[in-house]
């Protein structure tokens, strides 16, 4: 892939890259893609691809639309669906060897209830979610590693004073499914107790909101479901 001039200057391919993260059984975890075609084909990476550039006198598509429509064509899910936000962007000259592009890179959220929902793009071979935890991830392409741990350490910061925690559990949740979602994240176990105070806190201030009915529990009696009040 060349740069294509514009008047006196050489212009980048621009391409927006996502990672894709969610929380199953107190895991965090990020799905990856095998690549379907060259460069480092058969490698795994994260789900994206480039920005569609107007003809005719269009001007093509922003990168907040691009992000989306490759969110929608890499895992299924519809436009809006889960929550998606602006990472970083990344520019290395020599990070793709097709040539000079440049990668707005995003993070969406998707809650444990529609992990099922996902399935992998037309451009990829498969699709998979790998933990974030105990060294299991694979060898990524291009720079995607970096990118990947970028996105883990803003989801971790914004978990404390953002509303992180309710991108990822059902749109109704227990006190036990929201702690798991910041044990996961935060990668570090919260006290029962702790938590529960912490938790009153947040019904309190009105972030969190009774939902009707109650989640059947295994043993003992159901429990208790909420809500997040601006969901």
């Amino acid at each position: 892939m060349s740069a294509v001039s514009v008047g006196p200057f050489p212009r980048p391919a621009v391409a927006v890259d996502l990672v894709i993260l969610t929380v199953v059984d107190t895991d965090l975890k990020v799905l990856l893609i095998t690549r379907g075609l060259p460069p480092q084909e058969r490698s795994w990476a994260l789900p994206g691809g480039f920005v569609r550039v107007g003809e005719g006198g269009t001007g093509g598509e922003s990168l907040e639309a691009a992000a989306a429509r490759e969110l929608a064509e890499e895992t299924g899910l519809g436009e809006g669906a889960v929550f998606l936000e602006q990472l970083y962007t990344y520019g290395a000259p020599d990070r793709d060897p097709r040539g000079r592009v440049i990668s707005v890179a995003w993070y969406a959220l998707v809650p444990s209830d529609r992990v099922t929902q996902v399935v992998a793009g037309s451009d990829a071979a498969a699709a998979r979610w790998f933990s974030l935890g105990g060294g299991s991830l694979p060898p990524l392409a291009f720079d995607h590693a970096q990118i990947l741990g970028d996105a883990v350490r803003r989801v971790q910061g914004k978990i404390d004073y953002a509303p992180v925690a309710f991108r990822l559990v059902p749109e109704q949740f227990t006190v036990p499914e929201l702690r798991a979602v910041y044990e996961a994240v935060k990668g570090t176990d919260y006290d029962a107790a702790n938590f529960r105070r912490r938790f009153r806190r947040m019904v309190e201030d009105g972030l969190i909101v009774p939902a009707p009915g109650k989640r059947p529990a295994e043993v003992g009696r159901p429990a208790r479901v909420w809500r997040w009040a601006e969901g």
